[in-house]
């Protein structure tokens, strides 16, 4: 018997479900997450079912 439970990955965006599922064992470091709604694409990590967006600094300017 499985004893993993499974749900789908919501958009971080606009709270609609994309085409990803997640387990109760699932881990996920720098997955670009696609929402086919909102079309949007944010960068996650996953552990223990919980989703955490990842916020990428601001581009430094390149010196010369």
């Amino acid at each position: 018997m499985d004893t993993h439970t499974t749900e789908w990955i919501r958009c971080p965006i606009c709270g609609c479900k994309t085409r990803d599922k997640m387990r109760t064992d699932t881990i996920l470091q720098n997955f670009p997450l696609f929402c086919p709604k909102c079309k949007h694409e944010t960068l996650i990590n996953v552990k223990k079912m919980q989703i955490i967006i990842i916020t990428e600094p601001a581009a430094k300017p390149q010196s010369r």
